[in-house]
């Protein structure tokens, strides 16, 4: 069992940055692959960034070039560096453990205009 616990999330200005942090504990020999979701109000979670143990990294397009998924290597923290943050870019940050299937309870991140 993986237990995640997010942090880092706030309110920004457009074209603002922060930093989340996503920090594991229990099983975090098992995890394999860390993904970072968000979902906005009214819609439905999307994913955002996904990072693989061997350093595979996955992008949403939306968030291309801006943000960027890391992770220390025994991947029992991971972070998600977000810069030019756009009010589009505004939800309830969650991290995800794909292999555990666990899930954080999720930071909020408000970027105004």
């Amino acid at each position: 069992q993986v237990q995640l616990v997010e942090s880092g999330g706030g309110l920004v200005q457009t074209g603002g940055s922060l930093r989340l942090s996503c920090s594991a504990s229990g099983s975090i020999f098992s995890i394999s692959e860390m993904l970072w979701f968000r979902q906005a109000p009214g819609s439905q979670r999307e994913m955002v960034a996904t990072l693989t143990r061997s350093g595979h990294r996955i992008y949403a397009d939306s968030v291309r070039g801006r943000f960027t998924i890391s992770s220390g290597d025994a991947m029992n923290t991971v972070s998600l560096e977000m810069n030019n943050l756009q009010p589009e870019d505004t939800g309830v940050y969650y991290c995800h453990s794909r292999h555990s299937g666990s899930w954080g309870q999720g930071t909020q991140v408000t970027v105004s205009l």
